[in-house]
This record gives C-alpha cells, sequence and structure tokens, in this order.
C-alpha cells in the first residue's frame, strides 16, 4: 500500500498543480530523475507502465523514495486493466492514471482508497468518470482536442469536475497560464519537462533547474 492516503495525494496535487509523466527502463536514471524532481521542489511523480518489467524499476523506485526521500508521492501511469493496478498498488503506488477508463480499476482503486485519474476525451466520458468515484480526470492528449480552449468548454457546464489536462502542456509561461486560467486542477507533463538533451546528457542539475522554474511560474499565474 501506498504510504499516502487519497487526501494527502489529492491536496499535494491541488497544491503542486503538475505531475510529471516518466518512464525509463532503468532503476538507475528513474532514481536520478526522481531525485532531480525532489531537490526542484517537486515531490510528485507518475511513473508510467510502458515497457517490460516496468512494475520492477517502479519497485525499485518505491523502495528508493521510502528511504532517502520519504515525502515523495509515486503514483503508476499507463495502468489500463485492474491486474496491473493492484499490482502497482501492492508496491506502493499512492495513485493511479490512465489512458482510458476502466470501471474495474475504479473500483479497485476505490476499495483501496487510492486516487484514479483516468483518460477521458468527452463531456460524457468525463462524468461517466466521475460516477466511478474519480475526483480527477486526465484529459488526453489534450492538445488534440483544442487545448485550454477545450477545457473552459467543458468546465463552462461542469465547474465541479477537476481536470488534468496530459499531452502537448509546454514549460512556457504563457501556454501554462493558459491552461490555468481555463481552470484546470493540475497539468501533467512528460516530454516537455524530461527533454531528449536532458536525458540524452544525463543532466541532472538541469532538470533540477527546470523544476524549480516550473514550480515557480505555476505558483506565480495560477
Amino acid at each position: 500500500m501506498g504510504k499516502f492516503n487519497k487526501l494527502q495525494t489529492l491536496n499535494y496535487i491541488k497544491e503542486c498543480k503538475v505531475v510529471p509523466v516518466f518512464y525509463d527502463p532503468d532503476p538507475d536514471v528513474a532514481i536520478e530523475v526522481v531525485s532531480a524532481c525532489h531537490k526542484g521542489g517537486i515531490k510528485i511523480l507518475e511513473f508510467t507502465n510502458r515497457g517490460d518489467f516496468a512494475w520492477e524499476v517502479f519497485k525499485k523506485l518505491e523502495l528508493f523514495c521510502r528511504k532517502n526521500l520519504p515525502d515523495m508521492i509515486l503514483g503508476a501511469g499507463s495502468i489500463s486493466d485492474s491486474t496491473m493496478s493492484d499490482l502497482y498498488i501492492s508496491m506502493g503506488a499512492n495513485f493511479i492514471v490512465g489512458p482510458l477508463t476502466n470501471e474495474e480499476v475504479a473500483r479497485s482503486c476505490n476499495r483501496k482508497k487510492i486516487p484514479y485519474m483516468p483518460g477521458c476525451l468527452t463531456p460524457t466520458e468525463i462524468s461517466n468518470a466521475e460516477s466511478l468515484g474519480c475526483d480527477v480526470v486526465k484529459v488526453f492528449p489534450a492538445d488534440s482536442v483544442g487545448g485550454p480552449s477545450f477545457i473552459k468548454s467543458i468546465l463552462a457546464p461542469m465547474p465541479w469536475s477537476w481536470i488534468m489536462p496530459t499531452g502537448g502542456v509546454d514549460l512556457n509561461p504563457d501556454d501554462l497560464k493558459e491552461w490555468f486560467d481555463a481552470g484546470v486542477f493540475s497539468v501533467g507533463m512528460g516530454s516537455k519537462l524530461f527533454s531528449k538533451e536532458i536525458m540524452n546528457n544525463k543532466d541532472w542539475a538541469k532538470l533540477e533547474a527546470q523544476c524549480k522554474k516550473l514550480s515557480e511560474t505555476i505558483k506565480r499565474i495560477s
């Protein structure tokens, strides 16, 4: 089970307003990345289930955080079925994210009071996810459905919805401001934060600085 309860996780996401999205098959690289995020002031990470034995990397990462970064909140992403959600929850995942909405995953998470943020693309999908007990829904891919204007349009008749767009969210302050002005609960950010340049050069100092700048920008504009 995860170290943090549902309220702690959701409150931190609300406060931080960004969830980094990352995957690498090398546990040592994953540890460097999570450490850089933590040093940069972002104490949450969605590790995606995108490769063979990704769960083994996640397990090592969670054990590292429990020993060295006890306030780091790890979650699992790219989860499409309850078999995988149960596996990651058993290894300490504090939240589950998916590219789609799966009723069995929702039930699995609800039983153990783990936040489940499923992927949605339409008002009906968002409403259905909320009826399954999902507090936050992930709009993915957000840049392909109209970006901030889509979020604003959804929230006009559904102001209770908590939306986390992922896909196409940029580090640029003006771009970020558009998303937050539209009313997002938080944003998910992957390749824009973990750029090829940073990853290829293993420039963890630059990643730390980038995380710090991102955190400061979000606090200023949101």
